[in-house]
């Protein structure tokens, strides 16, 4: 026994010595990391890992707007390979919208149409949004307007030509390693972390010239996120509260992901919500900022987001299909497979949400199953 107990004690203090080497050596988001994913049977961030963060609410309307259901709706039987790609991705939700109606909804894994999921990377577009009518409201006097107005603690050779239409349009030319499975990342780190400000200023710079070269860095949008906070003086829960969730008439709370110390939110990822609500921004986006006569978004720059901007496939924080279909699509899109499609000349809205993404398409940045989605979608509505 007492070999045993030996055993456990001369444990416990190896794992207290790492527990300290990591703080020490400024790794001490890997402690929580670790709880978070492997000591719950994970491998990674999950869309269902919010009860284990601390959350801005953004609160929805007393007056709610619920969806009108299409005649006929769940008439429709989707075609076995859409059934296959849902499936095989591990999706717990899909919805479609045909001319505003819900005309196809569907869940697994016990998820309902109130079940939250976190959005992951659709949150950038979110974000995008709420700077778009923070400018029209006069916070922020245009995109070209430069960050260091409001965030002087950035640093960087090229600091002072940085603009919010860089961070937007993911061409911020940041000291940034966009990368999902290295641990000791600034991705992870930025994600289990607990003081995100500290970190974009500590450890990212605008190494080179903004509006060059595409490259796609979660930590523009977190540094668009906290200038537009700076810039406003509002959280961008409250933001997301007062000028979309509420207006779009939302049913239900959302939630948005913040970090421990200061409570700054996480404008990267971690939108939290669920199916039917997700898709008022498919609405919105369709009907080119217009939200039943209100006028939320302005039209003008729903046409300039869903454009290319340095790339074809990528605007404003949206992404865009000119390659695999004849009609316009652009769309909201999560590290997992989360979804927000519009195609407008069809009068269609697709949300899919999900545990799993399948591989991109051979030479497309498209992943195999939004197109199997969109194709099949166009197909039998």
């Amino acid at each position: 026994m007492k070999y045993i107990i030996r055993f456990f004690l001369i444990l416990a203090l190896l794992i207290s010595l790492i527990a300290i080497g990591l703080k020490i050596t400024g790794n001490g988001f890997l402690i929580r990391g670790v709880w978070i994913t492997y000591l719950h049977g994970e491998t990674s961030a999950t869309i269902d890992d919010l009860k284990f963060f601390d959350s801005d609410t953004i609160a929805s309307s007393e007056k709610k707007s619920p969806w009108d259901i299409h005649p006929d709706y769940n008439k429709t039987t989707l075609s076995d390979s859409l059934k296959k790609t849902l499936e095989i991705s591990e999706s717990v939700a899909f919805l479609v919208l045909k001319e505003d109606q819900i005309i196809h909804e569907e869940y697994w894994d016990d998820y309902s149409d109130s079940s939250l999921s976190n959005s992951f990377s659709m949150a950038k577009s979110i974000t995008t949004m709420l700077v778009q009518i923070a400018i029209e409201k006069g916070y922020i006097k245009s995109w070209d307007q430069k960050v260091v107005d409001f965030l002087d603690e950035l640093k960087g050779e090229y600091v002072n030509k940085l603009s919010f239409k860089h961070l937007s349009t993911m061409t911020a030319g940041l000291d940034w390693n966009e990368h999902y499975t290295n641990p000791f990342d600034i991705t992870a780190k930025t994600y289990y972390g607990r003081n995100v400000s500290q970190l974009m200023f500590d450890e990212v710079s605008v190494k080179m010239e903004p509006g060059k070269t595409y490259e796609y860095q979660s930590g523009a949008t977190q540094i668009l996120g906290m200038a537009l906070e700076k810039a406003t003086g509002k959280s961008l829960a409250k933001m997301a509260s007062e000028w979309l969730w509420k207006p779009m008439g939302a049913e239900h709370d959302a939630f948005w992901r913040i970090d421990d110390n200061g409570g700054k939110a996480l404008s990267f990822c971690c939108f939290n919500s669920n199916v039917r609500d997700y898709a008022r921004f498919g609405k919105l986006l369709s009907h080119h900022g217009n939200w039943e006569g209100e006028q939320l978004l302005d039209s003008a720059f729903i046409s300039l987001a869903s454009s290319p901007f340095k790339v074809p496939y990528y605007g404003y924080s949206f992404w865009i299909d000119d390659q695999h279909f004849e009609t316009p699509i652009y769309y909201m899109r999560g590290i997992l497979g989360q979804y927000i499609i519009s195609i407008p000349e069809k009068d269609l809205v697709i949300v899919r949400l999900g545990k799993h993404r399948l591989a991109k398409a051979e030479g497309s940045v498209h992943p195999i199953d939004f197109i199997a989605i969109c194709a099949e979608v166009m197909k039998d509505f």
